[in-house]
């Protein structure tokens, strides 16, 4: 297979901009879109290295960008570092923007900011997870439910040690992530837990539940999916809104210890997933930054999830990058995909960000 589409921005490292990752869309009025990623400033490309949030509006449907306007620094936040966007239309109208803010080891949270300008200026930025604790939010993963509850699926890591300090290194969260899901009624003002959360039963994993997702399906019911190190993803499900969730299983996908992604396409009503395919079995020879996160590969699934079909390659192995945390947003005829994409020349998988635009035809979405 080839691989589909066209690569529409890529923002590769340079000095004072050590990476440029994940991000998310939405559309404006005027049929303009906005994207909203990380951008990492200083020396280094580690998650707890210091960033901001940068925005780029394209008017000709994703084929060309502005420059970027930075819209949200760290030290607003008394924080070492801000990333991990996610936008929504919110009831009134505002644009919702939603973020990772990482101020010590024992307290990383979604916060929320509104704009009512379509993005010229935003709100103070409110908290969204309750209580204190290190709780992990991806890129594009707030969703509205067809009923207007948002619902945020997140991986609370206990801390492993007593010291919330910079000091300390990162690593020393615990690895075994477990899924919480917090929900909103009142259109993001109020936040609450939900009544149960996910734990991984697995006795030699050492993931646990890490960076979930969440879709809802056409009959209503969520379904929630987590990398894990056990070769595939693992899913969870809810039949009352996200209020409580089934115990994680195995899912179909098999995959590495990275994030999938997955929307539903307007156009069709068929799912579209976004992933890395190939688990890290014991003779995988794995070289360079990729973390065994290539291929990048898009599936079609037009019975609600339950079977596949439609694969196309978006990124293939032998590119020699990592790619990985894909947003996905539908314009037109055609799917816009923000990832990162970094080859091994840029020291990591994710300092590199790139756009590809893909048309649903070449998807045989429609």
């Amino acid at each position: 297979m080839d691989k589909i589409g066209k690569v529409v921005l890529e923002l590769g490292p340079s000095a004072g901009n050590p990476r440029n990752s994940e991000g998310a869309f939405i559309d404006l009025p005027d049929g303009r879109l906005l994207f909203v990623y990380s951008r990492f400033i200083g020396d280094s490309n580690a998650d707890d290295a210091p960033s901001c949030i940068a925005s780029r509006y394209s008017g000709d449907g994703g084929e060309t960008w502005s420059e970027d306007t930075i819209i949200a620094k760290a030290e607003e936040h008394g924080a070492r570092n801000i990333m991990s966007v996610s936008l929504l239309r919110m009831e009134n109208g505002d644009i919702g923007l939603f973020y990772f803010v990482r101020r010590a080891r024992n307290d990383g949270r979604l916060h929320l900011r509104r704009s009512s300008d379509e993005g010229k200026t935003w709100s103070e930025a409110r908290c969204c997870i309750p209580g204190l604790g290190y709780y992990v939010t991806n890129n594009d993963r707030v969703v509205r439910l067809s009923g207007g509850r948002l619902i945020i699926p997140t991986s609370f890591h206990k801390m492993a040690g007593e010291e919330a300090d910079y000091s300390v290194p990162h690593h020393q969260n615990d690895s075994r992530g477990i899924a919480h899901f917090f929900l909103s009624d009142d259109d993001g003002r109020a936040w609450r837990e939900a009544k149960t959360f996910c734990a991984m039963h697995a006795p030699h994993a050492k993931s646990g539940l890490q960076e979930p997702g969440v879709i809802e399906l056409t009959t209503g019911v969520l379904w929630s999916w987590a990398r894990t190190d056990a070769g595939c993803q693992y899913e969870m499900f809810s039949m009352d809104k996200g209020e409580t969730w089934s115990q994680a299983a195995p899912s179909q996908f098999s995959s590495p210890r990275s994030p999938l992604s997955m929307k539903r396409i307007p156009a069709s009503g068929s799912l579209l997933a976004v992933w890395n395919p190939v688990p890290n079995y014991q003779t995988r020879m794995l070289t360079g930054n990729n973390g065994g996160r290539t291929p990048l590969i898009a599936g079609i699934s037009r019975d609600d999830g339950q079977t596949w079909k439609r694969f196309f390659y978006l990124e293939k192995e032998e590119d020699r990058g990592g790619y990985c945390y894909t947003a996905i947003h539908f314009v037109h005829d055609a799917v816009l995909l923000a990832y990162c994409a970094g080859l091994p020349e840029d020291g990591s998988r994710l300092a590199r960000l790139r756009i590809r635009k893909v048309g649903l035809s070449e998807l045989g979405a429609l």
